[in-house]
C-alpha cells in the first residue's frame, strides 16, 4: 500500500475519526453532571457539585491502565494526522492542517485544565490554585493572566466549562474532515463528468473526420 495512496489516506482517516468519536463518547458520559453547573437558568444547588466531585474524585482514583489507554488513544489520532500530512496535497494542508490545529488546542486544554483540575479536586486543595491563562474560563469576575484563588466551586466549574471546550473543538475536527470528505468526493464527479464529455466530443470529432473523407471519395 503507498503510504500516499488512496487506501492510505482512507486508513488514515479512520484513525483520526475514530479517537476524536471516542473522545466525544467520554465527554457526552460527562455532560449529565456539568449540566446543572453551567447549562441551567437555576442555581446549581450544593448536591450537584457533590455529585460531580465525587464522580471526579472516582475518576482520578481509576487504574494507571485507563490513562495509559487514553493516551495511546491520543497517539493513534496524531498517527492518523501524520500519514494524511506526509508529502500532503492542497486538501491535506487546507483541512487536515486545520484539524490538527484542532485536536493540539484539544491537548493543550486537556493538559492544562482537566488533568491539572483532577489533580486538584482528587487532593482538596482548592484555595491553593491559579487562575491562568484559560484556567479563567468558567470563573466569574476573573480575568485571563490575573491571579486568583480558586473555591471549590469554581474549581468544578472550570473543569465543566474545559469539557465544553474540548467537545466544541473535537467537533470541529470532525466536521473539517467531513468537509474534506466531500470537497474531494465534488472534484472526483467534476473530474469523470469533464472525461466523458470530452470522450463524447471526441468521438463526435471523430465521426465527422469519417463523414467528410466518405463524401470525397464519392
Amino acid at each position: 500500500m503507498v503510504l500516499g495512496g488512496a487506501q492510505s489516506q482512507s486508513f488514515a482517516t479512520f484513525l483520526i475519526l475514530c479517537p476524536t468519536s471516542f473522545f466525544l463518547g467520554i465527554l457526552f458520559s460527562l455532560f449529565p453532571y456539568d449540566y446543572p453547573l453551567l447549562w441551567t437558568a437555576s442555581v446549581p444547588t450544593e448536591a450537584n457539585f457533590q455529585t460531580l466531585e465525587k464522580h471526579l474524585r472516582f475518576l482520578h482514583a481509576s487504574p494507571p491502565i485507563i490513562a495509559r489507554i487514553l493516551h495511546i488513544v491520543i497517539a493513534v489520532g496524531l498517527l492518523g494526522f501524520f500519514i494524511k500530512l506526509y508529502r500532503p496535497s492542497e486538501s491535506n494542508m487546507l483541512f487536515d492542517g486545520a484539524s490538527l490545529v484542532l485536536y493540539m488546542c484539544g491537548f493543550v486544554v486537556y493538559m492544562a485544565n482537566i488533568v491539572k483540575g483532577l489533580r486538584v479536586i482528587s487532593g482538596g486543595k482548592y484555595n491553593v490554585e491559579l487562575v491562568e491563562g484559560e484556567l479563567a474560563v468558567g470563573v466569574t469576575g476573573a480575568i485571563p493572566g490575573e491571579e486568583k484563588s480558586l473555591g471549590r466551586n469554581d474549581s468544578l466549574k472550570v473543569l465543566s466549562a474545559s469539557n465544553t471546550i474540548l467537545a466544541l473543538v473535537l467537533v470541529g475536527v470532525l466536521v473539517l474532515q467531513a468537509g474534506q470528505w466531500y470537497a474531494e468526493r465534488k472534484q472526483i464527479q467534476e473530474t469523470e463528468q469533464m472525461e466523458k464529455e470530452n470522450a463524447a466530443a471526441g468521438k463526435g470529432n471523430a465521426g465527422t473526420q469519417r463523414t467528410g473523407s466518405g463524401k470525397k471519395k464519392v
